[in-house]
């Protein structure tokens, strides 16, 4: 799946995989292809510059770590990403619903 088709959600999957554990950005980018069952296979140049927006926006605190020898980027969630996922997931509920709404045969 193209990565535009996920525009305007990036930012509450990235949120979504890294809920329960803090993870590196590869690592973020094999959860979403896996959570995803292959469809969101992004690329970094997509999901690394969406990192660094959220941790300018608060949703996402970063820390040097070492993950299998190399050292890495791991991200972990704010109070403020969490409830921003919850707001993302309250609007998605609502917007799918519409969109079925449209779509049912009559």
């Amino acid at each position: 799946m193209p990565s535009d088709t996920v525009r305007g959600r990036l930012d509450a999957l990235i949120l979504a995989v890294i809920e329960d554990e803090p993870l590196h950005g590869y690592a973020v980018i094999e959860a979403l292809r896996r959570r995803s069952s292959g469809a969101f296979d992004l690329p970094t140049g997509t999901v690394y510059p969406a990192l660094r927006r959220l941790e300018r926006a608060g949703y996402v605190h970063s820390e040097w770590t070492t993950v299998g020898g190399r050292r890495r980027r791991t991200y972990h969630l704010t109070g403020g990403g969490r409830r921003a996922l919850t707001s993302e997931r309250s609007a998605w509920r609502d917007f799918a619903s519409a969109i079925e709404g449209v779509l049912r045969p009559a």
